[in-house]
């Protein structure tokens, strides 16, 4: 279709938002996205906001659209939650071209929200840096932009804790200090963030800290210190993790499976097929699922 027509129809509230028609504006040319640009705004704010949401499922979805223009457009909409939207949608993309708007937005969008959102996205450049998939100075860059952030005790401690998790898997030296003093500073949220750090940064001192979290009064504080010990991997933190199977908190039991799974090992995989006969159906859909992904993975192992 015509995009111009198709844009059109977006605009027409009266016409029902057809989803599968939204492939309409995947992969289009430098001509259709200034079309685009010039008459998104025209467009009713809660149709844009459903658009972006399912421009978002559609590309999980389907690897071969690409509503990644789209996304970087949408990026200075004048409503808030478009952006958070946007951002979200550009999740999986690795092009250093979308540092610097991040960073911008990051730092100076009038909507906290949109900054936390910014800060969580640029987490994923950081993980890129370490993994040596990022130029030393887009990996600075990132990194500074993320300490000024952290260090800013007029920002909110919403967009500043984001940006705690998002430099977490740096190997600069302030990191695991930051990491620290959030974990022993007392306000909730940080703490919260801290552990979930704790994990994104990959190192095994902090799994004393962790193991001591399993039993946190604090559900919020068991689901990180859960997450973090799978992905730190130590075959020491099962059979806390195997107690943990049976937790009040439903959250906390799903996680404790799944981080099971990524540590592995006989006694991960034999709690995991006793889960098999629970008599909670999400636990033992969580296990099946998890036993089935760690034999996938191990087929692969052979090739």
């Amino acid at each position: 279709m015509n995009l111009e027509k198709y844009l059109d129809e977006l605009r027409d509230l009266r016409k029902p938002l057809v989803i599968s028609r939204l492939t309409n504006l995947s992969n289009l040319s430098q001509e259709e996205l200034r079309l685009f640009k010039a008459r998104w705004a025209s467009i009713e704010v809660k149709r844009r906001r459903e658009i972006l949401g399912w421009l978002t499922e559609l590309a999980e979805d389907n690897f071969e659209l690409d509503f990644y223009d789209v996304f970087h457009i949408c990026l200075h909409d004048e409503d808030a939650i478009v952006r958070v939207k946007a951002i979200e949608g550009l999740w999986e993309c690795e092009d250093r071209g979308l540092i610097a708007p991040l960073i911008e937005l990051m730092k100076s969008d009038s909507e906290e929200s949109v900054r936390a959102a910014a800060a969580t996205a640029l987490g994923r450049f950081a993980l890129l840096g370490e993994l040596n998939k990022l130029r030393p100075g887009d990996v600075e860059r990132v990194g500074n932009a993320l300490l000024g952030v952290i260090d800013n005790p007029g920002e909110q401690v919403e967009v500043r804790r984001r940006a705690l998790e998002a430099i977490a898997p740096l190997s600069m030296p302030r990191v695991k200090e930051i990491i620290s003093e959030a974990y022993h500073s007392g306000e909730p949220r940080f703490i919260v963030s801290a552990l979930y750090a704790m994990g994104r940064n990959c190192d095994p001192i902090w799994l004393p800290t962790l193991l001591k979290e399993l039993s946190s009064p604090d559900p919020a504080r068991r689901f990180e210190a859960v997450r973090a010990c799978g992905e730190l991997e130590d075959e020491s933190a099962v059979p806390y993790l195997i107690k943990l199977i049976d937790d009040i908190d439903t959250h906390v039991q799903l996680c404790a499976i799944e981080a099971l799974g990524h540590i592995g090992g006989g006694e991960a995989r034999r709690a995991l097929h006793r889960c098999l006969d629970n008599p909670d159906e999400r636990i033992r859909q969580a296990a099946e699922e998890v036993l089935g992904e760690m034999e996938f993975e191990e087929g692969l192992s052979w090739f």
